[in-house]
């Protein structure tokens, strides 16, 4: 099983390097790929510790290299949101770097899974589904964005105001990775009093504004990196688990699916071999959660849209 990593010298990456290296099967391939020099000497670095996870680092401007048989390429690669910098700000920085990686991998590892970390992720994973369209390599079921970090911060702050094991929690994150187009159904938590619509009006806006708390803590030092590292390491790791064979893995992520509420959505997948086997449901929402639904999906359109427009 190989991976690779795109972006492995950035703060997502080294740390998501860190992780794999640590956590990947016995003798998983671990790829790290960055136009940053020092790139082989993280990969020399993480080759120090002792698992059997074989680790290579490549840099300069050709990923193909890292590339070549990779069975799932994680993209982190890009510039990260400073505070006062909007997600189209971001968007500018990073639109090009998405393009140029994406028809690397059509080129090099067309068949690999592909996972996008890089943001905005609304918009990234639109434009890379049309690279891959043009040339001709797009397969939806191969193709996500990483939500995982919504859902772990519900876990976490779910667990801090009810007593819940975060451990035992998976909270389901629906709709898309900015803002108010993320949302968490906690309704669909069962058996908790202290789970009343005031706590979950409370817990979904702290859950749509974490990203920027931590932007702000870190005053223009950073995103949140480490936190991010281990939610892409929990889904690659789960994608990992569905290729050799292991069944029932589900994880949310922002996905071509059937279109019932915008072209990508974050939602409950199950996966298998190839990549997504079902697109399962949502579920049941409350009143409240049905409100914020309706009330996103404009955002979130024009978030696609501007990724669909960005490769014509």
């Amino acid at each position: 099983m190989k991976i690779t990593i795109l972006g492995a010298a950035g703060g997502i990456g080294q740390a998501l390097s860190l992780l794999l290296k640590l956590q990947l099967p016995k003798n998983s391939e671990l790829s790290l790929y960055d136009v940053s020099p020092v790139t082989p000497g993280i990969a020399l670095d993480l080759s120090h510790i002792p698992t059997s996870v074989l680790v290579n680092g490549f840099s300069g401007n050709s990923a193909e290299s890292a590339l070549k048989g990779a069975n799932i390429v994680l993209i982190s690669a890009g510039f990260a949101r400073k505070p006062g910098m909007n997600r189209s700000d971001l968007l500018k920085l990073n639109a090009n770097i998405i393009c140029n990686l994406i028809e690397q991998i059509a080129t090099t590892s067309p068949k690999a899974l592909i996972a996008i970390i890089t943001n905005p992720i609304n918009t990234t994973v639109a434009i890379a589904a049309e690279v891959l369209k043009k040339a001709k390599v797009y397969n939806k079921n191969k193709l996500f964005g990483i939500t995982t970090l919504d859902v772990i911060r519900a876990n976490t702050f779910v667990s801090l105001l009810t007593d819940k094991n975060p451990e035992e929690l998976n909270v389901t994150v629906i709709g898309g990775h900015s803002g108010v187009t993320i949302l968490p159904l906690l309704s669909q938590i069962k058996g908790d009093t202290l789970l009343n619509q005031e706590n979950i009006n409370y817990l979904t806006k702290l859950i749509q504004t974490a990203g920027t708390k931590v932007l702000e803590a870190k005053s223009g030092g950073g995103s949140a990196t480490l936190s991010m590292a281990h939610a892409a390491t929990r889904f690659c790791l789960s994608l990992v688990r569905a290729l050799n064979g292991e069944n029932h893995i589900i994880e949310c992520a922002y996905v071509e699916g059937n279109g019932e509420y915008a072209r990508f959505f974050s939602q409950p997948l199950l996966f298998g071999k190839n990549g997504i086997t079902e697109y399962l449901s949502i579920g049941t929402l409350s009143t409240f959660e049905q409100y914020a639904l309706d009330n996103m999906l404009d955002q979130l359109k024009i978030d696609i849209k501007i990724g669909e427009e960005f490769v014509k």
